[in-house]
């Protein structure tokens, strides 16, 4: 993976975006999504214990065992959301280059099982990935209701029923508010509930998607 030319701040919060080549659909069934999310939980440890693929042989307490002895963590993932050609991240770097190094170890593991389950060679996604510092709690906020209602506002999902039970973003786990896999409390800790916070990402959905038709319109606009 390239070297960035501004470094990533360790400590700071950062949205992160990266996409397919030629926009292969790679997040579009059940097996390939459960697999990335469980990539981004192993791959947070700053030294994993093996090849994911070994360690997923183990039996279940052996699996275990590994985990706790590794705590310091690259990133904190604060939500994130899988859409068919892309993913959106919300990372927290804790240790210096955390998030590319994070990054590089997910889309890499990710990309051997795909590309063994598919029959094809290559890399999956574009070199770079985008990455944007969040600069205050407002914008750490709205990024995460960005994320969120990306389903929706790219009509992946048709309504907001499906939007709050899609499987492959980290809403479920906020609205639900489940100890799993992101550090939800610099988000609902700004919230009295988390049927506050429910409301702060649904109440906004229409505009979002207003909003994606006039950047597609755009977009067009230069074709």
């Amino acid at each position: 993976m390239p070297g960035r030319k501004t470094p990533l701040v360790t400590n700071h919060y950062y949205h992160v975006v990266n996409r397919t080549f030629d926009s292969i659909k790679i997040f579009r069934d059940k097996g390939h999504c459960l697999r990335a999310i469980n990539l981004l939980f192993y791959y947070q440890p700053k030294t994993p214990p093996m090849r994911y693929s070994y360690f997923i042989r183990l039996p279940l307490k052996e699996q275990a065992k590994k985990l706790e002895k590794n705590n310091k963590k690259l990133v904190d993932i604060i939500c994130f959301c899988f859409m068919p050609t892309h993913f959106h991240f919300l990372l927290k770097q804790k240790l210096k280059n955390g998030i590319s190094t994070f990054l590089s170890r997910f889309t890499n593991s990710y990309t051997r099982y795909f590309n063994t389950k598919k029959k094809r060679i290559g890399p999956l996604f574009q070199g770079k990935f985008k990455a944007v510092k969040i600069d205050n709690e407002q914008q750490l906020l709205h990024v995460s209701r960005y994320i969120h209602l990306n389903p929706y506002s790219s009509k992946v999902v048709k309504n907001l029923k499906e939007l709050a039970s899609y499987p492959y973003s980290s809403l479920k786990e906020y609205l639900e508010n489940r100890s799993e896999l992101c550090s939800k409390n610099i988000i609902l800790g700004q919230f009295s509930n988390k049927e506050s916070y429910k409301s702060f990402v649904l109440d906004r959905a229409e505009y979002q998607v207003d909003l994606q038709r006039i950047k597609n319109l755009l977009l067009e606009s230069h074709l």
